[in-house]
């Protein structure tokens, strides 16, 4: 049923499954317009259907939670001032991504929007010298590149009065 299995894998347990399931219907519940998907791919496994809303407001749990799953939400806007002030509203900032033929317009969006990884005309590139993690309340330090290695030292300073030699 349009699933792509190489890209859209399955939730790492029923818990995250359910949680995903219980934001999609609180997303039909508060108004927004289910497009497609929204249930459980199959009965083995904890598989999600690619899930698609539009007319989503800011207040939505769909819009205000870190759902981690295959839902995306559609939202409209009247210029890219207003993008960055409603995706600066969240109390999240793990990534976002901006696509777009003009590179002044991206630019400037990377690095107004408060999130740890920005990715302009692409999503979700990850390599192992690049430091990921999210602002605000999307996480705490880094990992992957150098900033990573931080989480595995303590730095500590030691001063010792060492008495002149005189040779």
């Amino acid at each position: 049923s349009g699933i792509n299995a190489e890209y859209g894998g399955p939730q790492i347990d029923d818990v995250q499954l359910n949680k995903i399931l219980g934001l999609v219907e609180s997303g039909i519940q508060q108004g927004a317009s289910l497009q497609t998907g929204g249930a459980q791919h199959g009965e083995k496994g904890y598989y999600m259907q690619p899930t698609v809303f539009a007319e989503v407001q800011d207040h939505m749990d769909i819009s205000t939670q870190e759902i981690f799953g295959p839902v995306m939400q559609i939202s409209s806007f009247k210029d890219t001032d207003e993008v960055i002030e409603r995706a600066n509203n969240s109390q999240y900032g793990l990534a976002a991504a901006v696509f777009t033929k003009n590179v002044d317009r991206m630019y400037h969006m990377c690095t107004a929007l408060k999130a740890g990884n920005m990715w302009g005309n692409t999503y979700n590139v990850l390599v192992p010298q690049s430091p990921f993690g999210g602002f605000k309340q999307s996480g705490f330090g880094r990992d992957l590149g150098e900033y990573a290695l931080s989480h595995y030292t303590e730095v500590k300073c030691v001063s010792i009065a060492v008495p002149q030699k005189n040779s």
